[in-house]
């Protein structure tokens, strides 16, 4: 009888232990993507410090990303100096102006997390960032999508894709077109 006793209560020990097991990733998941969203808005927020003056963080942005941010910000910087060297020193080079990682120009002065969903196979998610923008009126209120990916390192923001209220579909194209425009 406890032999039996013993087999059934070890049995839901490991049908309990296997439970948990599912659970756990989803809420580190969020956890960690939540962290990264954060870390986005706070540490490049626009504000604070020239973008030209920021580094692009390994552990932030996916390896793409980072190297498209890295190259706009180059072909801006060539742009300066081509500029300067040339016969019409006081032209305007292409700069980065207004706010990077916003879909507004002007930027925003608060944001808040509305949903995070992963992907079932966890190589991706979708953080939708409610933004807003109060420092003049009207107040203006929009909606911008954070992409990440997982690729085994930890999540690392991919992509934003911005809401209507911009010029622009996603921070990728943006940057690429920049680019593009200063290289000419």
């Amino acid at each position: 009888m406890i032999k039996q006793l013993f087999l059934c209560l070890s049995g839901f020990l490991f049908l309990v232990s296997c439970k948990n097991n599912e659970t756990h990733p989803s809420v580190s998941a969020d956890t960690e993507i939540t962290k990264k969203v954060n870390q986005l808005y706070t540490e490049y927020d626009g504000s604070k410090k020239s973008i030209y003056n920021q580094s692009f963080s390994n552990s932030l942005f996916s390896p793409e990303l980072k190297k498209t941010l890295e190259d706009a910000i180059h072909a801006s910087e060539a742009d300066i100096e081509r500029v300067k060297k040339s016969d019409h020193p006081d032209e305007k080079p292409l700069l980065f102006e207004g706010a990077v990682f916003s879909s507004l120009y002007e930027g925003y002065t608060g944001y808040k997390i509305k949903s995070v969903k992963v992907d079932p196979s966890r190589t991706s998610a979708n953080v939708a960032i409610e933004l807003e923008y109060t420092l003049s009126p009207p107040k203006i209120k929009w909606t911008d999508h954070v992409q990440l990916i997982n690729s085994g390192q930890g999540w690392r923001i991919d992509n934003i894709l911005f809401d209507s209220i911009g010029n622009t579909k996603d921070l990728k194209a943006s940057l690429k077109e920049f680019t593009q425009n200063a290289n000419k």
